[in-house]
């Protein structure tokens, strides 16, 4: 590979384009993957590059598979093997696994954490981690004589890493990748093991894992959920959607699930645990029990406003639900449904009750899946109510939660295969 300049650091590198021989982009750079050579200071081989193809699906490209590397792209052979990623053996990604990771300098002066690596290019083409950046987290040190705070640019076998076994930061891991949607920072953590995805989950917000935790499988969620403590657990229960917090603790021993809906907040709590209460595989399992309702003497202006909130799926913002007070699940009386549509099309002092769909029937909370998916179908709806046998609202399916019930427990790991370049083996 022919390349200048031949030091690199990983962190500039990160989200930079791939390209082909023919200038076909194949997709984005998020990690680089590296190999210890037996020994501590010995500098580890970067073997590879973890590329984001489309599809949102991570794969391995080897570095002799690499014509061209420098800050602004990175160009390939076009042979891609899109088999997804999986770390093998002694294998570390960079971001992933060394990335804040503590460090003992061994000079004596104390600790530091590594911020970025360098790799710099050998003779026979090979790429060596030679250099670490690192902040200091110490007294003085006599390398630089930086004091604490102070960054340093040290050579590899300059420090000393810590116990794989113990904790890991993971700062550095959640700024870069902070503007990935939480589908693709769960693909992310599944690449992880146990132990780092804990790391990670550590140094999130609560809501920002919660939408996180809602897009891994539900082994996962599980795993993940249960390795939080208690109070931790039932922070992010809260920043779930009910229907997803639900599904969860189901999966939870009794136990456990009673601990954590003792610990949330009472509201919070009263509708996970109506949700809990039916049987899988049914309207009221399904559904989510808080869409947007509205009394008919409502407004379209009011509506709009309602639709408008950043916390609403394009889903649930589909639809207004009109409902006789309380407008709490279980509501009044059922009335009907005012699509966003009609929204649109309606004077905004008009008032919802005139505008309602009255064509449109809601399903019992007792009724199936299929009786569901059959319904959406035949009228095309993203959103369907959901009535108790007294006619009252106790909410509404989503096409998303649908299909999350009609597509393979394993959908969000399944590969087909299917090639979009030509297939190579993983060597290097």
């Amino acid at each position: 590979m022919s390349t200048q300049p031949t030091r690199i650091f990983v962190a500039r590198l990160l989200g930079l384009d791939v390209f082909d021989p023919l200038g076909d982009r194949l997709g984005k750079l998020r990690d680089v993957v590296v190999l210890g050579r037996g020994q501590q200071d010995k500098a580890p081989h970067a073997v590879g590059i973890v590329v984001e193809v489309p599809g949102k699906k991570r794969v391995f490209v080897p570095m002799t598979r690499l014509t061209s590397m420098d800050q602004s792209q990175i160009i390939c052979t076009g042979l891609v093997n899109l088999r997804r990623f999986e770390q093998r053996g002694a294998e570390q990604l960079v971001v992933g696994g060394i990335f804040d990771r503590k460090v003992t300098l061994v000079d004596g002066s104390g600790d530091a954490v590594i911020e970025d690596i360098a790799m710099d290019q050998q003779r026979n083409g090979d790429w060596l981690v030679t250099k670490m950046f690192v902040r200091r987290g110490g007294s003085t040190s006599r390398l630089r004589g930086l004091r604490r705070g102070h960054t340093l640019l040290i050579d590899w076998a300059d420090a000393r890493t810590d116990d794989a076994a113990q904790p890991q930061g993971a700062t550095h891991f959640v700024a870069t990748h902070e503007d990935l949607k939480p589908a693709d920072f769960a693909d992310a953590l599944q690449e992880m093991s146990d132990k780092r995805r804990v790391e990670v989950a550590s140094e999130l917000q609560d809501e920002r894992l919660a939408d996180i935790m809602s897009e891994l499988p539900e082994e996962d969620q599980v795993t993940l959920l249960s390795a939080l403590d208690s109070e931790r657990a039932a922070d992010v229960l809260e920043e779930m959607d009910p229907d997803d917090a639900a599904d969860l603790l189901a999966d939870l021993p009794q136990a456990k699930a009673e601990e954590l809906l003792l610990l949330m907040e009472p509201d919070e709590a009263k509708d996970v645990r109506r949700l809990l209460q039916y049987a899988e595989g049914t309207a009221g399992a399904l559904m989510t029990p808080v869409p947007v309702i509205l009394p008919p003497e409502a407004t379209v202006a009011e509506a709009l406003a309602h639709v408008r909130s950043e916390d609403l799926s394009p889903a649930l913002a589909s639809a207004i639900f009109i409902c006789r007070p309380p407008l709490e699940t279980p509501t009044g009386r059922f009335l009907g449904v005012v699509h966003i549509q009609q929204l649109l099309r309606s004077a905004p002092p008009e008032q919802l009750g005139t505008l309602v769909d009255k064509n449109l029937e809601p399903v019992s909370d007792q009724d199936t899946l299929s009786v569901v998916s059959h319904t959406m179908a035949s009228y095309n709806l993203n959103s369907l109510p959901v009535v108790s046998k007294e006619g009252r609202l106790v909410g509404a399916v989503t096409v998303d939660d649908l299909l999350d019930h009609l597509l393979p427990e394993d959908w969000r790991t399944h590969d087909d295969g299917a090639p979009i370049r030509k297939l190579g083996g993983r060597i290097g």
